[in-house]
């Protein structure tokens, strides 16, 4: 830790830093803070690879996952002022698209519409932690027929939005993405060890990432993607650190590359969108922030910057605690605001249920919570402070009950998608003849992918089945009348995609239908066989 700061917030920072290991324990990890453009932090902990003992130093390669977006991005604009030059080779990489494609800004921005081709790929039959390369991305990604939404009007995560623009540049440029990478980013900023790290199952200096806990054990985790633009940046904290002493540098040079990364960015309404070129824009104890998180099994990472503070946090666990949170929490130190604000204690009674969103035929549930109460939802459950019996929210979410002619329902705004949801209560009494559900049922969008649900035992199983195999089944939940849940939260990646909605759709007392989908990839139909 530098020595050439105040004594209060060398206090602030040393506490915080302190705690790391014990309040996110697992192998280890590390962590910068930077103002003014100097190291304030420069500190690693622990094991990088606990069975060959090699420890987590500040030179450690370390998997940044999806921090990789915005040095994709930054390498597009060192190539390309106008990236929107590249919208027609998003179209040829989107041969059965049946309407108009997303522009390269769409891609960048996490605008494109597309679903997620992770996500569809468990719909394919994808084997959990099994191998996903080259072939079989472009075998999902070729294969896209509509969009869940018209390029620029909402945001949704989409990783091979940045598949794609590193594609595109590896065919414009002739040069691999690895090659281009190192020209437009790494020399220039002195990232000297940072490489594309495109393979998941090692990382060539023996850093390994676990999964487990303190009371279950870490073992090292097994992942076998191969990525490029998307997530495939390796790099150690050093080189981060370069990273944030760049952006420091140039922050009033005209034209710098962090600045056009965080220039304003709007959805095709002219909203404010909360996302552009590979970076999360937020505020955080009443600043701004841009910053982005990384995650894959064994693997958190996260980074943040805020400008009118010149204050940089980076932080890396080779295990699977909220990098997020600890960032977080260092920020507030850094600061010297109380990491914890104050929360309501009103119960929104009126929201508890379970609901269908109309639109996108995604379930969603409200159950109580200290302080107000729990959306599922997306990926992971959101905590939502409650402000009466008929409101909760929280940054990125507001949901209210309403009342009208077909009964109660609750209205969901997200301000960050640009979009509005109406939540239809559904009918949680049980009774509805479940041996209906059994059968084999077909997607034409996903050529004729299908999901089989059976009876074993009286208890409902589902599984996907498509160009990448048989996946395995899964017991079902029920949430309400002809609505499930399947259960997805190891896949291809860890977390992602979550829970799958299935809705099935009756004529008289025959299942003919059920609508699938979750966040990342909504709203697809399958029609009985």
């Amino acid at each position: 830790m530098s020595d050439s700061f105040s004594a209060p917030l060398a206090a602030r920072l040393e506490a915080a830093l302190s705690a790391l290991p014990a309040r996110f324990p697992g192998p280890g990890g590390a962590v910068a803070v930077l103002k003014d453009g100097e190291v304030l932090v420069r500190h690693g902990w622990g094991y990088a690879n606990v069975e060959r003992r090699i420890p987590f130093t500040p030179s450690t390669l370390f998997r940044m996952c999806s921090i990789t977006k915005q040095f994709t991005c930054a390498t597009l604009l060192d190539l390309y002022d106008d990236p929107s030059e590249l919208d027609a080779d998003v179209d040829a990489r989107l041969p059965q698209l049946d309407e108009p494609s997303p522009g390269m800004l769409h891609l960048a921005h996490n605008q494109s519409g597309l679903r997620d081709y992770w996500a569809v790929a468990m719909l394919h039959g994808a084997p959990i932690e099994g191998y996903f390369g080259d072939r079989e991305a472009r075998r999902v990604i070729d294969g896209t027929r509509t969009l869940q939404f018209q390029p620029g009007t909402s945001y949704s995560y989409v990783n091979q939005n940045f598949r794609l623009i590193s594609d595109i540049l590896q065919d414009r440029t002739g040069r691999s993405f690895a090659e281009l990478l190192q020209t437009s980013i790494f020399n220039p900023v002195g990232m000297e060890r940072a490489i594309l790290a495109a393979e998941t199952r090692a990382m060539p200096d023996g850093t390994v990432g676990y999964e487990g806990t303190v009371e279950s054990g870490f073992r090292p985790a097994v992942n076998n993607i191969w990525w490029t633009g998307d997530a495939g940046l390796g790099a150690s904290l050093d080189d981060m650190i370069a990273w944030e002493r760049f952006i420091d540098a140039t922050r009033e040079t005209p034209g710098s590359l962090y600045r056009r990364l965080t220039m304003p960015v709007t959805f095709s309404n002219g909203q404010p969108a909360p996302y552009g070129f590979g970076l999360q824009r937020t505020t955080m104890f009443g600043r701004d922030v841009t910053m982005h998180g990384g995650a894959l099994r064994g693997w958190r990472s996260h980074r943040l910057h805020v400008a009118s503070e010149r204050l940089s946090v980076v932080v890396m666990f080779n295990h699977m605690n909220a990098a997020q949170v600890a960032s977080a929490q260092i920020l507030a130190a850094a600061l010297g605001v109380p990491y914890e604000p104050e929360r309501s204690t009103q119960q929104p009674t009126a929201l508890y249920g379970t609901y269908l969103e109309r639109e996108t035929g995604l379930s969603a549930r409200i159950e109580p919570a200290p302080g107000g109460a729990k959306l599922r939802y997306l990926m992971v459950p959101e905590l939502l402070e409650g402000i009466s019996a008929t409101r909760a929210e929280a940054g990125a979410v507001v949901v209210k009950a309403q009342e009208t002619a077909d009964g109660p329902e609750a209205v969901m705004e997200r301000p960050g998608e640009n979009r509005t949801g109406i939540l239809a209560r559904c009918d949680e009494t049980p009774g509805e003849d479940i041996a209906e559900l059994a059968g084999v049922y077909r997607c034409e969008e996903l050529d004729e992918a299908e999901v089989t649900i059976e009876l074993a035992g009286g208890v409902v199983y589902g599984g996907f089945s498509g160009i990448l195999g048989d996946g395995r089944m899964e017991m079902l939940q029920r949430l309400a009348k002809d609505v499930w849940v399947l259960p997805c939260p190891r896949a291809l990646a860890h977390t992602a995609p979550g829970d799958w909605t299935l809705a099935f759709e009756r004529q008289g007392s025959s299942v003919t239908a059920v609508r699938v989908g979750c966040w990342l990839a909504r709203d697809l139909m399958y029609q009985r066989v």
